[in-house]
This record gives structure tokens, C-alpha cells and sequence, in this order.
């Protein structure tokens, strides 16, 4: 009770915001709102003596972004991440919301140095030869720029310096964002104990998608090893680079990474004086994106703008690795099939996935689904590059799968969002940019490389390891299931349910020749898994 009370005064708080700023309800739903309903707006919207003014000029969505930049980081995020679920809030409201930014003012210097020195326990000085004021602020953290030595101190000899980028996360946010999801959690329970049809949309397991990658990102060392592990999977590539962390110098609520020598990739007039390939740029993106997720199944899942720069090589250099994305093998087949099956035009392949993935029920029609795939994918051949869109096209199919009753699966969320805002970044490089045929190839490599003697052999090979875990652990199995079996019996005979004694003992010998012959059997599937696995591999 007293967190439903807790809740409902936080909502009527953000709805006042909201009402003030008269963001509520988009203009195509104002003939649906009911009167009370608009009174209560009306209402809500009265501006108390201690309040500000709010400014509720421009359209719904400006007014929409300005509302929630008022409302604080957690609302922020809230928005961003809503710009993911196109089958909540529509596929234009999506798209608008997808161009929302942390644009909330920096906390000071002095209050960053006082969480720097807290972390560390010594001065800022003992720690960066310099320190600047902020230079960039977010929802979540800011980063200042600093200087520190490089080599070992010898012979009074002058130290090689290193500019070097920090990010401290501001003060009180985790508290902040605590109250806010537990809200968060709050009405989607409630969505899904009033209205059933919600349960398909899984709002529950939607907000622990945005408090699981909100809790990455208020642990700084959590996106450092997030950068770690992506430097590590891009070591050998020649077209993206992450930069170095300084682990001495990072913790909770502080990291310290290598400064980044490039052009922001939002800044196109200088990427253009410089001589860079705008059209090659484009495809880079798309390309990289792709290969990280199908190929390593992590992949940054915030690469807007703001987020990327270019080296003089004309190499992506990307920064805040706060929201990262995973595949498991499954999505990553899921994702490939689904997107080359488009490309190639193969509705009923692309129909077949989601049934082999169980993504739509079986008890649904297969060559009905792939007639509504077709509705989706027909419309965009023919038409220019700038009209087809990878992101709004899957968006479009998880609206469509509604009517075969698929569930909202939470791992493709972040990928959704992702592919928009990199289509947007592609874009921006070469307006002209073809997405899919800088998809194709990416595409067509990994399913070859998947689907191809290498593969079957290796998915081979990944299946006898897997069955050899399996057998490892078989000995103690059938020993709990004889003890499980005795125990049985013993109740059994307790409870006054007798069996005749030759009966038992026949039982018996029955089960152990059962094991015995089941044993046998496990192991010769085993063994001859393995011989098919060499001799394919010969």
C-alpha cells in the first residue's frame, strides 16, 4: 500500500509536468480523450506561485522531449528507450522520440572533483597533471578533459604527458533512478493485471531491459570492461576503434579513458573539409554495426552522433559504451536469416524463422505469416534509398506479428533501437546511402560462413561437446534417480500400498538392465556423433 501511494504521487507529479507542458496527448488522440479526462489536464496544468513557467511552444514531440528533459535523467532514458517499442506508442513517435538527447546542464567542477578525491582517497592533483570544467554533459555522468604523466619518473627528467578524457557520474543519480524505475515497475504490473492483451507486449520484462542496462551504466567500471571487451574483439579490424582505458585511474563512479583525436561524426562540413569519404563513411557504419553484432554478438547500443568519431584514417572511433547489446547464437541466426530473407526477397524463408525460433506459434498459419511478411516487405522495393529502412521495417513486422499472437522478445529491443540510430548515422554521412546493399554482403558472409561445411562442422563439433557434458554428468544422475526410486518405494510401503516381494525384486532387475542398456546406448550415440564429426572433418 505504501508503495502504490508512493507511486501514484510520483505519476501525478510527472503528469503535471507533462500537462504543463501540454505533452499528454498527441493532437490525432485529442477527438478520443474523454471530458473529464481533459479537465483533469486542465487542471493539472495550473502553474503553482513556487513553480517556473513552462514553455510549451513548438509540436507535441518537441514539447514531448522538454518535458521530460524536466523531469530528470531517469525520464530521459525513459524516452530514449520508448523511441525502441514502436508497437507501444507507434512507429512515428518512435522515430521522433529516437532523436531525444541528455541534454541537462553540467554540475560543477568542484563537485567532480569532490566525487574524484571521495573514490580515490588523494587529491585531484595527485592523480591529473590538469583538469578542466566539464565539456560535455549527460543524463547520467559529464566528462571533463585532463592531463596525465606517461613513462617513470628518472633523473628529474621531464615526464611524457597523455591527454586523457573523464567521465564522473553525477552525484545522487542512483537514487534517483531507483525511485524512478521502481515506478516504472509499478505501472507495468499494473498494465498487465488490468488488461491481458498487455502481457503479449511483456511491459515487466521491458522495464528490467531498461533497469538491467541502466544499472551497467551507473557502474563505470562496468561500461570500462564493456570497452575492454570490445577492444579485444576489434583488435585485428582496420575500420573501428575503441579507446584505451586507464584501469589505475577508473572505479565506480569515475573512469578515465584515452582522449579521442578525431572529427565528431556529427559534424559533416569538417569530416567533408577534411577529404573523408562521405559515401564509404556510410557504409562503415552500417558494416561495423552488423559485424559486431553477428560475429562477436556484442555490439554498441548507443551509436548516435554524438557518441562517434573519425580518425584521420577515415576509422570509427566510438565512445560511451554505457548501453551495450548481446546476442546469443539463436538471435544472431534470427536477426541474419530474417534480414537476408528480405533482401532476397524469400517471405516464406523469412516466415519459417520465426516458426523454427518459436517466436510465433505453430498453432498458427505458415503460409498466412508469409503473406503478411510480403505486405511488409513488397513496399520497399522499387523505392529510393531513402525511403527504405532496415529499423522501420522490423518495426513494422513486430506490429504485424500482433495478429500471430508473437511475444515481444526483450533481446531484440536494444538491436531494434540500435539499427534505426545507425541508419540515421549512415544517412547523415551520404543521404543517398543504400542500406541494404551495404547490408548484403555482411549478411551473405556470416550465413555462408553458419550454414556453409565449416559451419555444419563446427555446430557438430559444439553439439558432441555439448552431449559430452551431458554424459560427464549421467553417472550421478541415474545414482539420484535410484535413491529418488527407493524412496519412493520405502513411501509407498509406509503408506500401506504393498507390492508382492517377486514383484519388487522383478521391478527391480527390470531397472537396473534399463540402465544398463540405456547407458550403453547414450554412449554409443556419443561415439558415433564423434566419428561423423572426424570423418566430415577428414
Amino acid at each position: 500500500m505504501i508503495r502504490s501511494l508512493r507511486n501514484i504521487s510520483r505519476l501525478v507529479r510527472a503528469g503535471r509536468i507533462m500537462a504543463r507542458y501540454d505533452a499528454l496527448f498527441p493532437p490525432e488522440f485529442e477527438d478520443d480523450v474523454p471530458g473529464i479526462v481533459k479537465v483533469g489536464r486542465a487542471l493539472a496544468a495550473i502553474r503553482l506561485p513556487w513553480e517556473p513557467k513552462a514553455d510549451a511552444g513548438g509540436d507535441v514531440i518537441q514539447r514531448l522531449s522538454t518535458a521530460l528533459e524536466t523531469l530528470g535523467p531517469s525520464y530521459i532514458k525513459l524516452g530514449q528507450f520508448l523511441a525502441t517499442r514502436p508497437d507501444i506508442i507507434g512507429p512515428e513517435l518512435a522515430g521522433d522520440l529516437a532523436a531525444l538527447r541528455d541534454r541537462l546542464p553540467p554540475f560543477g567542477k568542484k563537485v567532480a572533483e569532490d566525487i574524484i578525491e571521495s573514490e580515490f582517497g588523494q587529491p585531484v592533483s595527485a592523480l591529473y597533471l590538469e583538469f578542466s570544467e566539464p565539456i560535455a554533459a549527460a543524463s547520467i555522468a559529464q566528462v571533463h578533459k585532463a592531463k596525465i604523466s606517461v613513462g617513470d619518473e628518472s633523473d628529474n627528467q621531464t615526464l611524457n604527458t597523455r591527454d586523457v578524457a573523464v567521465k564522473v557520474l553525477r552525484p545522487g543519480v542512483e537514487e534517483r533512478f531507483a525511485r524512478d524505475l521502481d515506478s516504472y515497475f509499478w505501472i507495468a504490473e499494473l498494465a498487465e493485471k488490468l488488461n491481458p492483451a498487455a502481457k503479449r507486449l511483456r511491459p515487466v520484462q521491458v522495464v528490467q531491459t531498461l533497469a538491467d542496462s541502466v544499472a551497467l551504466e551507473m557502474d563505470l567500471r562496468l561500461e570500462a570492461a564493456a570497452m575492454s571487451e570490445m577492444a579485444e574483439n576489434v583488435a585485428h579490424d582496420t575500420d573501428f576503434r575503441v579507446p584505451e582505458i586507464d584501469w589505475l585511474r577508473t572505479s565506480r563512479r569515475v573512469m578515465t579513458l584515452e582522449w579521442v583525436d578525431g572529427i565528431p561524426a556529427g559534424d559533416r562540413e569538417a569530416l567533408v573539409a577534411a577529404g573523408h569519404d562521405m559515401p564509404a563513411l556510410g557504409t562503415r557504419v552500417i558494416q561495423t554495426f552488423l559485424t559486431h553484432a553477428l560475429r562477436d554478438g556484442f555490439f554498441h547500443a548507443d551509436m548516435h552522433q554524438g557518441n562517434l568519431f573519425v580518425g584521420e584514417d577515415g576509422a570509427l572511433i566510438a565512445v560511451d559504451f554505457g548501453i551495450m547489446g548481446r546476442l546469443d547464437q539463436r538471435s544472431r541466426r534470427f536477426l541474419a536469416e530474417i534480414l537476408f530473407g528480405f533482401v532476397r526477397r524469400d517471405y516464406r524463408r523469412v516466415a519459417e524463422v520465426h516458426f523454427e525460433a518459436g517466436y510465433v506459434p505453430a498453432d498458427k498459419n505458415l503460409d498466412n505469416f508469409a503473406q503478411a511478411l510480403r505486405s511488409i516487405g513488397e513496399p520497399i522495393f522499387g523505392k529510393s534509398a531513402q525511403d527504405v529502412s532496415m529499423g522501420r521495417l522490423l518495426a513494422q513486422l513486430f506490429l504485424v506479428t500482433d495478429q500471430f499472437d508473437m511475444a515481444t522478445r526483450p533481446e531484440l529491443i536494444l538491436l531494434q533501437k540500435t539499427m534505426v540510430v545507425v541508419e540515421g548515422v549512415a544517412r547523415d554521412f551520404d543521404p543517398a546511402h543504400n542500406i541494404w546493399e551495404s547490408a548484403e554482403p555482411i549478411l551473405a558472409a556470416w550465413i555462408a560462413e553458419k550454414f556453409g561445411p565449416e559451419g555444419r562442422i563446427q555446430e557438430a563439433a559444439d553439439g558432441a561437446v555439448a552431449l559430452g557434458r551431458v554424459l560427464s554428468h549421467l553417472p550421478d544422475f541415474l545414482e539420484r534417480a535410484e535413491k529418488a526410486a527407493h524412496a519412493i518405494s520405502d513411501n509407498i510401503d509406509q503408506d500401506g500400498f504393498r507390492l508382492h516381494p517377486q514383484t519388487v525384486r522383478a521391478l527391480a532387475e527390470a531397472e537396473k538392465a534399463n540402465r544398463r542398456w540405456s547407458r550403453v546406448a547414450l554412449w554409443v550415440g556419443a561415439l558415433s556423433l564423434f566419428v561423423v564429426a572426424v570423418a566430415q572433418i577428414a
